[in-house]
């Protein structure tokens, strides 16, 4: 079940022997946990995205106790899949949340993971959100620039209530990633350069409302390596130490997330090897590391399924045509990102290369290009893998198409923990003029 014998609990199916954690073909059938994926289909419809409850826990427990030798907090990032369900099932296993929106810290207490757990990143904090915040308790916000550190002063203010900070610091470090998943270098939009950190940290100890607890970084997604995490702790390590000789108390070290996961031929560390080159990094001492991890927890725990529409010979390419779009997953299109296409029900056919496209009104609408595919007669299922993280959050209803449902499996149950939408829901809020 998975591929637990292989050492790593985020790799894809690439290859047959290397399936998601508990999605596996049992002969011809694809299965999530003890259903098929075709049953699941018939009752619920195309496309919908499907998820591993089982994989979720498991991926949360090898990350977290990666980091047992130290004092940490898990903040799962809620962006990379922010289902009340996922969120829920997270929470209860202890996890945070790391947020980015008042909307995010709505579903992450809605979900009933307590303000004391959640760690308010982001660049651009509205005022109303700030409030909501503080109100909740969260354990600190992670500043972006001096003009927000002096919003949440005054809201603090305000509310008379102060605020927990920590500066999101730029280590100016290259993550190796693609460039539009970077954050940690100059010339991104994200935290305050190094060079500037201490002189904001000196202001922000003078500030009434506010209380210095920590330090953060973030630098990309989808890393491979541990070296550029390890040398942004090392960097940031050296502020600390000038901050600690000033009085200035880090109580907290966010190292972010942005661990990658195997889509295609990716190597990423395990988190055992990634846990030890951050602690090696950050050395002795009583701070509480905090984490945020996003796609390595969900990315493998899900697929999208969506079912063949028609097949088309073109002058230079053949395509098969699905019922899922750009709408639904935007990853290959948004960033030519690789996602595995498998057939549910595996036929002995000959394979032939196409590109499986959506039906979107765009150019860029494809799930999978130059994909070696047996064929596929109209009606017949696929899964895109590795489809958890980045899938349905991002998802738009473009062309007037209804977002599709999410599907959650525990064992020999599932359960939709997302209704499809209707043409109605396409028009809600909206009026004639």
């Amino acid at each position: 079940m998975g591929i637990l014998e292989a050492g790593s609990p985020y790799q894809s199916p690439l290859k047959e022997k290397r399936i998601m954690n508990f999605f596996e073909y049992r002969g011809q059938e694809l299965y999530c946990e003890d259903i098929p994926v075709q049953k699941i289909a018939e009752k619920v419809g195309t496309p919908f995205y499907l998820y591993s409850a089982s994989t979720i826990e498991r991926h949360f427990n090898v990350f977290s106790e990666a980091f047992a030798q130290v004092h940490h907090l898990v903040c799962y990032s809620v962006k990379a899949n922010s289902n009340l369900a996922v969120l829920k099932l997270l929470g209860e296993m202890g996890a945070g949340a790391d947020i980015v929106s008042g909307g995010e810290l709505f579903r992450a207490l809605r979900a009933g993971i307590p303000g004391e757990r959640i760690v308010f990143s982001g660049v651009g904090k509205r005022v109303d959100e700030i409030s909501d915040a503080l109100a909740a308790g969260v354990l600190m916000f992670n500043v972006e620039s001096r003009e927000e550190l002096f919003t949440i002063n005054e809201t603090a203010g305000q509310m008379g209530r102060r605020a927990p900070i920590a500066l999101r610091v730029n280590p100016d470090v290259d993550p190796k990633t693609h460039p539009y998943i970077s954050t940690g270098m100059k010339k991104n939009k994200f935290g305050i350069p190094i060079s500037e950190a201490l002189l904001l940290y000196r202001e922000a100890v003078e500030l009434e409302w506010i209380e210095v607890v920590g330090v953060d970084c973030h630098i990309g997604s989808q890393l491979t390596t541990s070296e550029p995490f390890a040398e942004a702790v090392t960097r940031l390590m050296g502020l600390v130490r000038e901050m600690e000789a000033e009085g200035i108390p880090v109580r907290y070290f966010d190292v972010g997330g942005g661990l990658g996961i195997v889509y295609n031929e990716e190597e990423p560390p395990l988190p055992a090897n990634y846990a030890e080159a951050i602690i090696d990094a950050l050395g002795a001492g009583d701070r509480i590391l905090i984490l945020e991890p996003g796609r390595v927890i969900v990315g493998n725990a899900g697929i999208l399924v969506t079912r063949t529409l028609y097949n088309k010979r073109g002058a230079t390419k053949n395509f098969i045509i699905v019922d899922a779009g750009m709408n639904d997953l935007i990853r290959p299109s948004l960033y030519d990102a690789y996602q595995e296409v498998v057939p549910v029900v595996k036929k002995d056919r000959e394979q032939t290369v196409v590109d499986v496209v959506g039906p979107i009104c765009e150019s860029t609408d494809f799930l999978a290009r130059d994909h070696k595919l047996p064929a596929m007669a109209p009606g017949e299922l696929l899964a895109v893998l590795s489809a958890g993280a980045y899938g349905f959050p991002m998802a738009s209803q473009y062309n007037s198409r209804p977002r599709v449902p999410e599907v959650m499996v525990k064992g020999d149950r599932y359960e939709v923990i997302r209704e499809r939408e209707s043409y109605e829901d396409l028009v809600r809020g909206e009026k004639f003029f």
